[in-house]
């Protein structure tokens, strides 16, 4: 358990970084539509005052508004030190100039009283935790050691000390007694691990549940337990799995891992199996353009039918943002200009997620490189002017892109620059197959003298066998002094 809270400090240190594009300033505007108060409306407790601090530090022209429902959101929490995280936001934006914002006293003031009688509630209930924390420890009474530990968790992580609340959580695994409790204690830190989006640590505790899970839900094949019983261990199993796969697909998606996150995302369960998740941790909203977008910039076309346009369950998540299923329809029927177009019209919307707002610019160039891919795969020769009406570019702009494409290997052909065409490379079938037909040859003549030589050893008995009870496995190597007589049979000496 050492490891276990060593690895808590470091797990709060913050969210990881793995975009090195740095996100630009987003705007709102008529072209780039974002209602802050509809988008807020789906989001509850401390997630919702992080979404407006990102909100604020990147569209300063809707930050006015986004402070003021910040403000709102602070007191029905229990964290005053969120008051000069807001602030400290408010003000980096108003010093970079780009939009000029009004002063904080003009918009919403700190109500000083709330503040200091919330702290002095925080103290006693600090207070009185640690004490029936130390009244439990010394009678020894593992149950409520357990609870104590996980009491104290849930009263850190709700006044902001992360680092806190996960010793408290990783400690109380030493007295858990079920698989339950242990898989209570591993959700009550991915909780932590994803408001704090560390997303490289949630596999770690996902794995811990999964095992957890696997003990707590299962059932033998041949036991003569109840029908009922095993129907409420599967609705169990599916309860927690849910959660565990949104983890999973976020954590992966923070990596930059677009293809597993796809499948993760594109797996879940319905939305009412994140029980208290849904709103404190993520939208429906949210899972339809994660999934949607990380789909269109890794899978190939048959399987985004399949899996998102005939997906039922994630169709239920696509409902919630209509303008990705015109996305998804206008890809899948060769209409890639409304494709870039959409994307960029909700780019704010996908921007100011703060899930997914350093992915934007990765995902884009990727559904766009796969669109110029998948428009020429049919043609042996095309003029960029036709192309530029398709995508909606100039035919410099495709030029470039398409130069871009061959460079990296994605598209096999050649521009003529002179008379703007694509060609695609004419390959010789003729010495494609004669290629093949030698690398074959060359396969078997390996695969021939390794069969050879192995059958040499074994009529000159230079082969080892392993002692009795042992597993046979592949043959031990000859000793030294006797390898010298392996020349002479070796077929590579004929």
């Amino acid at each position: 358990m050492d490891v276990e809270m060593a690895d808590a400090t470091e797990q709060a240190s913050g969210p990881s970084k793995t975009s090195k594009v740095p996100i630009p300033t987003v705007v709102v505007d008529e072209n780039h539509p974002f209602e802050l108060e509809t988008y807020m409306a789906n989001y509850t407790g401390r997630i919702a005052i992080d979404r407006l601090v990102h909100i604020i530090s990147l569209a300063p022209s809707i930050a006015p508004q986004a402070l003021q429902l910040a403000f709102r959101h602070i007191q029905s929490l229990r964290d005053p030190a969120l008051y000069q995280v807001v602030l400290s936001a408010y003000e980096q934006a108003a010093s970079l100039g780009s939009v000029p914002l009004p002063a904080v006293n003009d918009i919403a003031t700190v109500d000083q009283r709330w503040v200091d009688e919330t702290n002095a509630k925080n103290q006693n209930e600090r207070m009185k935790l640690e004490v029936e924390l130390k009244t439990y420890t010394n009678n020894m009474i593992k149950e409520s050691i357990r609870m104590a530990h996980r009491d104290l968790g849930e009263f850190y992580k709700s006044v902001g000390d992360y680092t806190t609340a996960l010793k408290h959580f990783t400690k109380s695994r030493e007295f858990c007694t079920t698989n339950q409790h242990i898989l209570e204690m591993c959700l009550s830190v991915l909780e932590i691990l994803i408001e704090q989006r560390n997303y490289s640590h949630i596999p770690t505790y996902i794995f811990k549940s999964d095992a957890a899970l696997d003990q707590s839900t299962s059932v033998p094949e041949n036991s003569k337990a109840p029908v009922g019983t095993k129907a409420k261990a599967s609705a169990e199993r599916e309860r927690y799995q849910t959660k565990l796969d949104f983890a999973m697909a976020l954590s992966q998606l923070g990596q930059g891992l677009y293809d597993k996150a796809a499948h993760s995302f594109l797996k879940l369960g319905p939305s009412a199996k994140f029980d208290d998740w849904a709103g404190k941790l993520v939208a429906p909203g949210d899972i339809a353009i994660c999934g949607t977008l990380c789909a269109l910039a890794s899978m190939s076309r048959s399987a985004i039918k399949s899996r998102v346009l005939e997906n039922e369950t994630f169709g239920v998540y696509i409902e919630h943002e209509p303008y990705v299923r015109d996305i998804v329809e206008a890809y899948m029927s060769n209409r890639f200009k409304v494709v870039l177009e959409l994307l960029e019209r909700f780019s704010t919307r996908h921007y100011l997620d703060i899930y997914l707002s350093s992915h934007v610019h990765d995902l884009t160039n990727l559904i766009r490189n796969r669109a110029i891919v998948l428009y020429f795969q049919p043609f042996s020769t095309i003029k960029l002017d036709r192309m530029s009406t398709v995508f909606g570019w100039s035919v410099d702009e495709v030029e470039r892109q398409v130069v871009s494409l061959i460079q990296s290997g994605e598209i096999q052909g050649r521009v003529d620059s002179q008379n703007k065409i694509l060609k695609a490379k004419q390959m010789d079938s003729r010495a494609q197959l004669f290629a093949k037909a030698l690398k074959a040859g060359s396969e078997m003549q390996s695969a021939n003298r390794k069969l050879l030589l192995r059958m040499r050893l074994q009529q000159a008995d230079l082969v080892v066998k392993p002692p009795k009870g042992q597993k046979p496995e592949s043959a031990a190597v000859a000793p030294s002094s006797q390898m010298s007589q392996i020349s002479e049979f070796s077929p590579l000496n004929e």
